[in-house]
This record gives structure tokens, sequence and C-alpha cells, in this order.
């Protein structure tokens, strides 16, 4: 196998590479313990843009992504778009900000 056959080259891909690494990891452990180090993890581990994509794809049908993180999305946190966080610290939203908050 060369080096590019395993070259993942959308940032979707790796997400879901990534989610589902992390839920093989936990299924060894008992169900609920399982579902809770999945969402522990992606909480304290990836950054808002990473869990906001992460959510987009779940919104638009999660495919490829493990069962196990399917199940404790629901505790992971959403995070607020850029226009929420501009509105959050005073500023004005960008036209560009309000329209992807938006989709």
């Amino acid at each position: 196998m060369s080096h590019d056959e395993d070259h993942i080259t959308s940032t979707s891909e790796k997400l879901v590479r990534m989610a589902n690494q992390i839920a093989a990891f936990f299924h060894s452990r008992p169900r609920e313990e399982g579902v809770a180090g999945v969402a522990e993890h992606i909480n304290k581990f990836w950054e808002p843009r990473m869990r906001r994509q992460f959510f987009e794809m779940l919104d638009s049908g999660g495919e490829g992504f493990d069962e196990l993180v399917v199940v404790a999305s629901a505790r992971i946190k959403r995070p607020i778009s850029p226009a929420e966080a501009d509105l959050k610290l005073g500023l004005k939203a960008s036209p560009a900000d309000i329209a992807a908050s938006q989709k």
C-alpha cells in the first residue's frame, strides 16, 4: 500500500476518522462509560470549529460515524455560531457570519 492510498483529503473525512478512533477505544468499556467517554473526549479536546463541523455533518445525516459517536453526540457541547459569539462580545455580527448561522 502506498502512502497516497492512506491519505485522507477532506476535513470531513478526518473528523469522521478521529471520532471513530475515539469510539473504537471506548467500545471496550461498558456502554454508558463508553458514551460518556466519547463525549468527554470530544468536549475537552476538539475546538469549537471542529465541533461545529461535526454537528453540521450529523445534522446532514451523520454518514460514516460509529454508532457510539452518534449516541454520544447528545452529550457533546454544540458550539455557538460566529454571529452569536460576536453578539455575546457586544460586536456587530458580519453579514457573512449571519448568513452562515442561518444555514
